[in-house]
């Protein structure tokens, strides 16, 4: 099997929800339907390709605008994601850079044709909801670098 390489970006995106006089993040996730089947659900945070000559930052704020309506601004660096999986016979070899992002402006609207549904979660329920525990740890860590 022939190895390819697929490097992305992508952003943990999180907003501060006043009520009650209390600060509450929430954090920005997207469902997208399975690459091997697509009536499966996956949540996750919002990522894609780079392009030409973006820098992996520029990929992730484009990505993050392009399939959540959101506009975000990069406050930190989160971590890479490396895995592996199978696609039309061949093994990918994907690495992904993430970051932490605070909300700027925009009403989550789903990328047509690409994502199934965009909300917003509190970090308690994002980490119930998202489908890889790779995701719920890089939730956990950016909550802890974001403080």
């Amino acid at each position: 099997m022939s190895m390819k390489r697929e490097i992305s970006a992508g952003g943990v995106v999180f907003k501060t929800v006043r009520s009650q006089g209390s600060g509450d993040s929430q954090v920005l996730l997207v469902s997208a339907g399975s690459l091997r089947d697509r009536s499966k659900l996956h949540w996750k945070f919002p990522k894609g390709h780079i392009e030409g000559e973006e820098t992996s930052e520029q990929a992730a704020l484009r990505e993050v605008e392009e399939e959540t309506g959101v506009k975000a601004k990069v406050t930190g660096k989160l971590a890479f994601s490396r895995y592996t999986y199978p696609f039309k016979g061949e093994k990918i070899f994907k690495i992904v850079s993430y970051f932490i992002m605070e909300f700027e402006s925009g009403e989550p609207k789903p990328q047509v044709g690409e994502i199934e549904d965009v909300k917003w979660f509190t970090v308690d329920e994002a980490l119930k909801m998202l489908s890889f525990s790779a995701d719920k740890s890089l939730l956990k860590k950016a909550t802890e670098l974001r403080k």
